[in-house]
């Protein structure tokens, strides 16, 4: 039988195995997952839910399984006014890893272009991703069509649709 994961937490017991997830595979609320041992774990939460690096999920069996984040394509960004270049970022709802010199995103071909037109150094690399939370305290952000029709108030709201 399959062990069950039905919780999640930051801190707790040593883990027994880990998970390596890339940052779409980290939001999640039912799924079976190969540990790096081999082992299956159904993964059962309450509600959709955004793993980060370090979580653990523990198991209806007691054990506690780690997320790891995986590598993935990314973009490295670069160059002075990176305080400017990370609002044109978020303006586009792209999750963003920001860090003191530098900025990551999933590689994306438009916004690449874009942000070169703004000054920007943009290289591709391959390392784990983790964005920063959502302002809304959910902790994803999710981008969403601009060009349907909203009223004057619908921007104010969490963007985990």
């Amino acid at each position: 039988m399959i062990p069950t994961a039905q919780k999640v937490t930051s801190q707790g017991q040593p883990v027994q195995d880990h998970v390596t997830l890339d940052y779409d595979a980290r939001f999640l609320r039912r799924k079976v997952l190969t540990t790096q041992s081999g082992a299956q774990v159904l993964v059962d939460l309450p509600q959709t839910t955004s793993l980060a690096d370090g979580d653990r999920l523990e198991t209806t069996d007691g054990g506690f399984i780690g997320v790891r984040a995986a590598p993935e394509p990314l973009l490295e960004i670069t160059g002075h006014g990176l305080h400017r270049i990370a609002w044109h970022i978020g303006n586009r709802h792209t999750p963003c890893q920001i860090e003191e010199n530098r900025l990551l995103i999933q590689r994306d071909h438009v916004i690449a272009q874009m942000l070169t037109q703004l000054g920007a150094h943009v290289h591709e690399v391959v390392e784990p991703f983790t964005p920063e939370g959502g302002a809304y305290g959910h902790g994803r952000t999710h981008g969403h069509d601009h060009d349907a029709q909203h009223g004057p108030d619908d921007h104010i709201h969490a963007h985990d649709h």
